[in-house]
């Protein structure tokens, strides 16, 4: 399912018998007709397929017809131009001459884990992943180690929106009986030990495969019964839900913000509390974008395009519990004389100017959009709220502004296409009656001279 909930995707056989993939939307309140999805099926059978947080990348199960290396292997299609493109083969770094299934896809479509019984892992059916490097091609698939994988059968992985929680089946741990699903956080890049979920949910049946929403309010599974398969939802019981982190989605549109015609841009999402990117995104040639922001911490969104000023984002899901979706367009100003942006993910204690380390990673696309833009001059202004003095508040404000300016000419910046100056409490954006309106008022501001 997509993150905002609204399509879903799934295996069925059609009115041949064949197995096909088909999609449903959600309107009105209601699933609409599930239509097969043209390209990717065929008279042959194509399952268990896992999508990406925005619906745009696809990777599914296929055993037969298509170009592969024997058995059934892993091929990746994406929707571009409203349709979804020809299936390439995932290639020999992924798939293998032996049994390899049961996608599941991180939110932004660059690490994947399956199900595979290929020789040299820990004995039956095990969880294997690789990522998507920078030139699009996938690093050699990796066991997941002996902590998830046991020596009978680990199969089904679904992988949550919060970048965290794998969730899978395994005969092997600890269970009810037969076929349990089971939960491991990553932490510090090291799996913990599986938990099993639970009851009500699992029992002395199988349970196999799972699949919960970003928000963690429910699940979706597949059940078996009198030789047929249907779909059912449920909410997920409150024990479980606290014990793993929700994940909130952002979707809108990118827009030029002169012109309003939409743009294709790149969206890259930084945890501010380390500076690490965490994922990376990109809206089509429509413009719309979905990104997944997980509870738990601090985040800077960046919205990038050649030619454009790059539009930073601020996001405190620190002590967030619950998730929620955004819907949030998203402007871009073209690099031209006059444009202003605003820098919103540059950090200051009260009162002080010194640069906290979370500035680090806008501090430094600011740098680099100068460097790649050598001709052009910038003005760094700051702006305070109303709280103290007018006087204290242009002295603060001048000093942030020239903090600013001090790490782009330490990082190589000419001094001569820098200006700062500071205007105090000046010039609100809006009027200083609650702590979010001065929060927006507490600002520092680009603009291209």
């Amino acid at each position: 399912m997509t993150a905002d909930k609204e399509t879903i995707f799934f295996t069925a056989r059609s009115e041949k018998g064949d197995e096909n993939l088909f999609s449903s939307q959600f309107k009105n309140q209601n699933w609409a007709l599930a239509e097969p999805l043209k390209v990717i099926s065929t008279p042959l059978n194509e399952g268990t397929c896992t999508i990406s947080a925005d619906g745009k990348t696809m990777i599914f199960t296929t055993c037969e017809g298509r170009q592969s290396f024997g058995s059934c292997d892993l091929y990746i299609s994406h929707f571009l131009h409203d349709a979804w493109q020809e299936p390439k083969n995932l290639g020999m770094e992924v798939n293998s001459s032996f049994w390899d299934s049961q996608p599941t896809l991180s939110a932004d479509g660059r690490i994947l884990f399956f199900s595979s019984d290929r020789p040299n892992g820990k004995g039956g059916k095990d969880i294997w992943f690789c990522k998507l490097l920078d030139n699009n091609t996938w690093t050699t698939a990796k066991n997941l180690g002996e902590i998830i994988n046991t020596p009978f059968d680990e199969i089904s992985p679904f992988f949550h929106a919060n970048g965290k929680t794998l969730f899978f089946s395994s005969n092997g741990q600890i269970g009810f009986g037969g076929f349990d699903i089971f939960m491991s956080d990553e932490i510090e890049n090291n799996w913990q030990k599986p938990q099993n979920i639970g009851y009500p949910i699992n029992n002395a049946k199988d349970q196999i495969g799972l699949s919960i929403t970003a928000d963690g309010e429910q699940a979706y599974y597949a059940n078996d019964e009198k030789n047929a398969t249907q779909l059912y939802t449920f909410n997920l019981p409150d024990v479980l839900k606290n014990r793993f982190k929700k994940a909130n989605y952002l979707k809108g549109k990118v827009f030029d913000a002169k012109t309003k015609e939409p743009l294709y841009a790149k969206i890259e999402l930084f945890d501010t509390k380390n500076n690490q990117l965490v994922a990376n995104f990109q809206s089509d040639e429509k413009g719309n974008y979905t990104s997944v922001l997980p509870n738990g911490s601090n985040y800077a969104l960046y919205v990038v395009r050649d030619a454009y000023f790059f539009k930073s984002l601020s996001f405190d899901f620190s002590e967030k519990i619950d998730a929620n979706g955004k819907v949030l367009d998203i402007y871009l100003e073209p690099i031209q004389k006059n444009s202003v942006e605003t820098l919103n993910n540059l950090f200051f204690d009260s009162g002080k100017w010194e640069l906290k380390p979370a500035s680090i990673t806008e501090l430094q696309k600011l740098s680099n959009l100068l460097k790649q833009n050598a001709v052009i001059k910038i003005e760094i202004s700051a702006h305070t709220d109303d709280v103290g003095s007018d006087a204290d508040n242009l002295t603060l404000s001048q000093k942030r502004a020239n903090a600013v300016l001090d790490f782009l000419k330490q990082d190589g910046i000419e001094y001569n296409r820098l200006v700062s100056i500071g205007f105090g409490e000046s010039r609100p954006k809006t009027s200083n009656n609650s702590e979010e309106n001065r929060k927006t008022n507490r600002r520092i501001e680009m603009r291209i001279l």
